[in-house]
C-alpha cells in the first residue's frame, strides 16, 4: 500500500476508506469490517457522521494492531472553541475506543475555529493526536489559521475530483507541504462520472473502470482518497490500484476534465458561506 509522508514527518496510508453517509450504524460496522479485511488500513470517519461507534467496533472486532490503523476523525463545527474541542475529542476517543487518534481535522471553517486548532495543537504536542489538520479551508482562511497559530495544518481535506481539481489551492497548499485528501474522489457520482467516456477511454486500455482510474490519477498526483462504498466488490475495486500506472498522456486528458468550480461544495466568497447539499 502507497504511503505519505505528512509535513510533520508521520506516514499515512495514501488510500483511505471513508464513512460519510453510512448512517446505519450496523452497515457502517460491518463495511469498515469489509474494509479493514480488504486491505484499507487508513479509516476516516467524523463526530458528524453519527458513526464513530460503528467504526470503533468494527476496529475491535477486526483484532488489527492499533499502530497498523491510521484512524482520522474530525470535530463538528458546533463545538467550535478550545474547551469545546478538547471536549468532543474525549468522547471522539471514547466513540472509537482507542487512546488517540492518528489525524484530527476542523470539519468547517466556522467559528471559532482558532480556539479549535490551539485545543488540537496542545492535544497534538501531547501526543493525544498523531497529525492535525483541517477540511474545506480555502486560501483564505488557510493562510489566516498558519499566520495566526504559527502551526502547519498536516492535511486539508477538500472536494477534490476531476471536475474539481482545487489547482490554485493546491499550488498554495504545496508551499506549506500541506496534504490533501479528497473526499467525494468520485464526485458522488455526479456529471456522470462513472460513465464519462474519456474516463472509460482510459480505464479501457488497462482493464480498468472509471472510478479505479480516478484513483490512480489522485495517487499520482500525491493526493490522499477516501472513498465511501457499501458494498465489498466495490471496496475490493477501489483498492486494486497496484497494477497499472498512466501515462502522461491519460494524466492530461484528466486534468482538461478541470470546470475549475465546485460540484458539491458551493462557496459563496462574497459572504464567506458554506453550503453543502449534504451534511
Amino acid at each position: 500500500m502507497k504511503r505519505i509522508k505528512l509535513n510533520n514527518g508521520v506516514s499515512m496510508p495514501q488510500l483511505g476508506f471513508g464513512t460519510f453517509q453510512i448512517n446505519d450504524l450496523i452497515e457502517c460496522e460491518a463495511c469498515v469490517l469489509s474494509a479493514l479485511k480488504t486491505g484499507y488500513r487508513m479509516i476516516d470517519t467524523a463526530a458528524n457522521y453519527g458513526n464513530e461507534s460503528a467504526v470503533g467496533k468494527a476496529i475491535k472486532r477486526s483484532s488489527i494492531p492499533r499502530n497498523e490503523l491510521f484512524i482520522s476523525s474530525k470535530v463538528w463545527l458546533t463545538k467550535d472553541g478550545y474547551q469545546e474541542t478538547l471536549a468532543a475529542f474525549e468522547q471522539t476517543l471514547k466513540n472509537l475506543q482507542t487512546d488517540y487518534l492518528d489525524l484530527y481535522l476542523i470539519h468547517m471553517p466556522y467559528g471559532d475555529y482558532q480556539g479549535s486548532w490551539r485545543a488540537m495543537s496542545e492535544l497534538y504536542q501531547a501526543g493525544k493526536i498523531r497529525a492535525i489538520g483541517v477540511c474545506n479551508f480555502l486560501p483564505d482562511r488557510l493562510v489566516d489559521l498558519i499566520l495566526t497559530s504559527g502551526v502547519i495544518p498536516a492535511v486539508n481535506q477538500i472536494e477534490l475530483h476531476p471536475f474539481c481539481q482545487q489547482q490554485d489551492l493546491r499550488q498554495l497548499m504545496a508551499k506549506y507541504q500541506i496534504t490533501p485528501m479528497a473526499w467525494a474522489p468520485f464526485a458522488e457520482g455526479q456529471n456522470h462520472l462513472f460513465t464519462n467516456p474519456i474516463l472509460v477511454k482510459i480505464g479501457a486500455k488497462y482493464g480498468k473502470s472509471a472510478a479505479q482510474v480516478v484513483l490512480k490519477w489522485l495517487e499520482q498526483s500525491e493526493i490522499s482518497a477516501i472513498p465511501k462504498s457499501v458494498h465489498l466488490e466495490r471496496m475490493q475495486e477501489n483498492f486494486a490500484l497496484a497494477d497499472f500506472n498512466l501515462t502522461e498522456e491519460d494524466l492530461a486528458a484528466i486534468t482538461a476534465l478541470d470546470s475549475k468550480q465546485p460540484v458539491i461544495l458551493q462557496v459563496d466568497s462574497a459572504k464567506e458561506a458554506y453550503h453543502l447539499h449534504e451534511l
